[in-house]
């Protein structure tokens, strides 16, 4: 396969800065790629927020000024950062500008708790500083691979205001939704300060979505080509409005340019045998080591140790999305079983409230912990016996493939990435790797609960379940190769 030069741009990249998945893939699979022998370089602003130690190997490439588009006498200064990977073709750039990215957060103001008033300056800045940098650098991609609505505006831009630039002419653009519920929505004068000729935005045009400017919506309309999180999402966010987010007509309408392609697992991160968080490391051939994190957990977190009982853990955005007002509903219901359950995480204030009422109503059954601490993840993966996934939608979710390898066996909705990865246990044969529930509604999820905690009691072909999930390989060396299949394809496109 030909090496590509490949610019990867994502607004968080671990282990610079995270709010979520997307910094974990952008982490990840541009290394992955690099492995393969391609050119890789990262691009992310160089927020206030990171860690000073991480960047102590940064060094300034240059400084230039950015003339605004809607303010043509307003010049924002530029700085570019380097870091640079000695043992891969990778290397890692971070946009500067302090005036928008030295805050204390990366999208929202803790002040207010909104986002910034000003995320449209801040990412239009980021995307046309990027495309100006690089040929002060030199440096020509043959793929831009943009993610999420924060870096939407480089395939805009290069189908626009780029266009008959001779230096990006033969650069294709790829796009990836992470999750559809975010689209970067902006007042329709934010429309002028991108530069563009004032008859792209129209009612109804790319641009435009109810009256606002939409970054994602014209991302999808641009792009070379479009990919999501995983299959079953690309096809599910084409087929309503609720999984389109209201964009489902423009996606239909670029159908044949979209396509799911599951993210991966870093094993090097996520495997109960190497795992350096867990008490004690284990895996298929001495997998009863794996009580013994559940024993340690227990000890730890105050709960009474019942070998027969399922502990069921759950590590979550605590919010309707991630199923827990299905949880709320059959909270009374789902503690007359015999399980216990400890929960991770932090959210609406509601569920906050009503999980602190559980505890003090369940003191033996449950322990929440309304806080976002990695250690206690890998933990909860390594002592629990079955893992709670209920999503309303999920484009991929990565939680129940950590659990596959920890042989915690997931209790699932069947949506997105949760229906591609979980196979639903037949009780007779033991065949399967977790318990599925299609409809949205609690008492399928009671359901499913229920067939996890009876076959967990019978015990006769638990352990199967577990061993048929911890051999399961969704490594990111198979999602990098399709990617890279991909990026062939964009090149080849008219």
């Amino acid at each position: 396969m030909e090496n590509l030069k490949i610019l990867y741009v994502a607004s968080e990249v671990i282990p610079y800065a995270k709010t979520g998945g997307l910094a974990d893939v952008a982490g990840v699979l541009p290394r992955v790629l690099a492995e393969m022998g391609h050119e890789l370089k990262v691009v992310m602003p160089r927020y206030g927020s990171i860690p000073p130690i991480l960047l102590e190997q940064a060094k300034v490439a240059f400084a230039v000024d950015i003339k605004r588009m809607d303010q043509p006498d307003t010049l924002d200064r530029l700085r570019l950062y380097r870091i640079k990977d000695e043992t891969l073709p990778l290397e890692y750039l971070f946009i500067d500008n302090e005036k928008y990215f030295n805050r204390p957060e990366l999208y929202r103001n803790p002040k207010t708790g909104k986002d910034y008033i000003d995320n449209d300056d801040r990412f239009i800045f980021f995307c046309r500083g990027l495309l100006e940098s690089l040929k002060k650098l030199l440096w020509i991609p043959d793929i831009i691979h943009a993610n999420d609505w924060q870096a939407a505006l480089l395939p805009i831009f290069l189908a626009t205001a780029y266009r008959k630039d001779p230096f990006y002419a033969r650069t294709k653009s790829v796009f990836t939704i992470h999750n559809m519920a975010y689209h970067g929505m902006f007042p329709e004068e934010s429309f002028d300060k991108l530069g563009l000729p004032a008859n792209l935005y129209y009612p109804t045009g790319p641009f435009e979505f109810w009256g606002k400017l939409n970054f994602m919506k014209a991302a999808i309309y641009y792009a070379d080509l479009i990919t999501t999180v995983s299959e079953n999402y690309a096809v599910e966010i084409q087929s309503s409005d609720e999984y389109g987010c209201g964009l489902d007509g423009v996606l239909k309408s670029r159908t044949e340019d979209i396509f799911g392609i599951l993210n991966g697992v870093d094993y090097n991160e996520w495997s109960p045998a190497t795992d350096r968080y867990i008490p004690f490391n284990f895996s298929s051939a001495n997998i009863a080591r794996k009580r013994d994190n559940k024993v340690e957990l227990m000890i730890h977190l105050g709960l009474p140790l019942r070998d027969k009982t399922p502990l069921i853990g759950m590590i979550t955005r605590l919010a309707d999305q991630k199923g827990l007002d299905l949880v709320a509903d059959i909270a009374d219901d789902l503690f007359d079983l015999d399980i216990q359950m400890v929960v991770l995480g932090t959210g609406d204030l509601k569920y906050h409230k009503l999980l602190e009422k559980l505890e003090k109503k369940y003191p033996d059954k449950l322990k929440v912990m309304l806080a976002y601490d990695n250690k206690m993840a890998h933990w909860i993966e390594a002592a629990a016996d079955m893992f709670l996934m209920p999503s309303r939608y999920e484009p991929c979710g990565l939680n129940q493939m950590y659990s596959l390898k920890y042989g915690t066996v997931p209790i699932v909705r069947s949506t997105g990435g949760l229906a591609d990865t979980i196979d639903d246990v037949d009780e007779k044969s033991g065949d399967g790797t977790g318990f599925v529930f299609d409809k949205y509604d609690p008492e399928e999820l009671l359901s499913a609960i229920k067939r996890a905690v009876d076959l967990f009691a019978g015990r006769k072909n638990w352990r199967r379940v577990m061993k048929e999930g911890m051999a399961r390989d969704y490594s990111w060396q198979q999602s990098a190769h399709k990617y890279a299949e991909l990026y062939l394809r964009a090149l080849n496109k008219n």
